[in-house]
């Protein structure tokens, strides 16, 4: 019998990324399956940080996501729950993503994953302020972080 934590589990060998049982036993093994990918974690920082919500911000970062792989990453995202879209208010062709409260729930690892790569991976050209920022209070951080989601939330579900 396989162990399930949260939620429904996803088999990453499934290319088309389907609602499946749990492949392994770990949790971690299993949360991989989902996010486990380096284009998928930068969108999901990119909605959960940099406050990008349509996708040619998205082409725009500074990593040069493919358009083939954004649209994909953001496909599974949706189809895996941890993001959602709407319709642009301006242009209805166009859709608005953002995190959904599974997706914010990844907000402690996020946080977990800026304080070591600042930590131990650091460029030159990290934002220092911001770091130390997370660094110094990174429950404030979370806070600040989660407030402004429900402000974007606030300013966008309702039009």
């Amino acid at each position: 019998m396989q162990a399930h934590f949260s939620g429904i589990c996803y088999n990453a060998a499934m290319q088309a990324l389907k609602k499946t049982e749990c492949r392994s036993a770990c949790p971690i093994a299993n949360t991989l399956d989902v996010i486990g990918d380096r284009w998928t974690l930068l969108v999901i920082r990119d909605l959960m940080f940099m406050g990008k919500h349509e996708y040619h911000e998205f082409i725009n970062g500074p990593e040069g996501i493919a358009t083939n792989i954004l649209s994909n990453r953001l496909k599974r995202l949706v189809d895996m729950e941890l993001a959602d879209s709407l319709p642009h208010p301006s242009h209805k062709s166009k859709k608005l993503y953002y995190l959904t409260q599974k997706g914010k729930d990844l907000l402690p690892l996020m946080v977990e994953m800026i304080l070591w790569g600042g930590t131990y991976r650091a460029s030159p050209d990290m934002p220092r302020a911001k770091f130390n920022r997370v660094k110094r209070d990174p429950k404030k951080f979370m806070q600040y972080t989660l407030h402004e989601l429900k402000k974007w939330e606030e300013n966008n579900f309702n039009n």
